[in-house]
């Protein structure tokens, strides 16, 4: 893809993006070596602990001052082959402070050592910990959002529709730039576009590794794929943003039009010119700064407080 198709303020950063080959074991062996010993940053005041959730584990994020008894479940990405929570820190540490919100990130299994439902199993045991520990850590269990980035987002997504299916009710969804559909990954023609960060030939890679399948099957398991699931009514209200020059961008735009057709509340945020997931690794940018004030100010609204106020 052309960088000229790029937001000027985005430019540099792209250049430098962070970039993998996760269809070689090595290279995701030695990213996850990486994300866990990475420096970090995080909020000024935001304590963080990883604890143990059943067989899962969680990444535990709580503000020098809880202003709100709402929490997040948040899902890291990594096209579901890569990915640790810890590649989020600052997203997330700024959002518990700006907001006084607990922030549960999960760890989940990544394929294709563990093809699905081992993340969605992983994640689920995330949000039944945070219901369970709910009282001690001051939240509303009936006030808990779930939100993730990329492949996190898809999952977040997914696991919204099972809860929902389960007679849980979380109490929204936030999702950057999520990883929806993978009938994406089975339209050849988007190759030669090659996508800035994760293009075809990765999302390919990613959803195979995940279903166990080819992408773009006829049928898929139930909860496997956020965009497969026919009846979108009652799900809560959404929040999705998405690039207008990345891969996710047209499968994005159609979730956020059916949950809409469907009667859920859904604000969509797409960006022009921005690769895919900006917000994080080119966080310091104006573009980003923006989307995430965004962002937290709809996740401020809907649980009742006003970003760093």
């Amino acid at each position: 893809m052309d960088l000229e198709r790029v937001d000027v303020d985005l430019r540099s950063a792209t250049r430098t993006a962070p970039t993998a080959d996760p269809t070689k074991p090595a290279v995701r062996r030695a990213a996850g070596v990486a994300l866990s010993v990475m420096p970090v940053k995080r909020a000024r005041g935001v304590r963080v602990r990883t604890l143990r959730a059943g067989a899962a584990k969680v990444r535990l994020y709580q503000p020098p001052a809880q202003r709100t008894d709402a929490a997040l479940l948040w899902i890291h990405g990594g096209g579901l082959v890569l990915g640790n929570p810890r590649q989020d820190e600052r997203l997330v540490s700024e959002t518990a402070a700006a907001l006084g919100m607990t922030v549960v990130s999960a760890y989940y299994r990544l394929a294709p050592e563990h093809p699905f439902p081992a993340a969605l199993q992983d994640i689920h045991a995330a949000w039944q910990w945070l219901q369970a520990h709910a009282p001690s850590l001051g939240v509303d269990p009936r006030r808990v959002v779930v939100g993730g980035e990329s492949a996190g987002g898809g999952l977040a997504a997914s696991v919204v529709q099972l809860l929902h299916d389960t007679g849980a009710h979380p109490l929204g969804q936030w999702l950057f730039c999520p990883m929806l559909d993978d009938r994406t990954a089975a339209r050849t023609e988007l190759d030669a576009l090659d996508h800035f960060v994760w293009n075809n030939v990765l999302n390919r890679f990613g959803w195979s590794s995940y279903l166990g399948r080819p992408p773009g099957s006829y049928e898929v398991p139930a909860y496997a794929v956020a965009a497969r699931r026919p009846d979108l009514a009652g799900l809560p209200p959404a929040w999705i943003c998405v690039g207008d020059i990345e891969l996710f961008h047209d499968e994005d735009v159609e979730y956020a039009r059916r949950l809409e057709q469907a009667g859920v509340p859904v604000t969509l945020d797409v960006t022009a010119g921005t690769p895919h997931a900006f917000e994080n690794w080119a966080a310091d940018t104006a573009p980003a700064r923006m989307l995430v004030r965004r962002a937290q100010a709809w996740l401020g609204e809907l649980v009742g407080v006003v970003p760093g106020g």
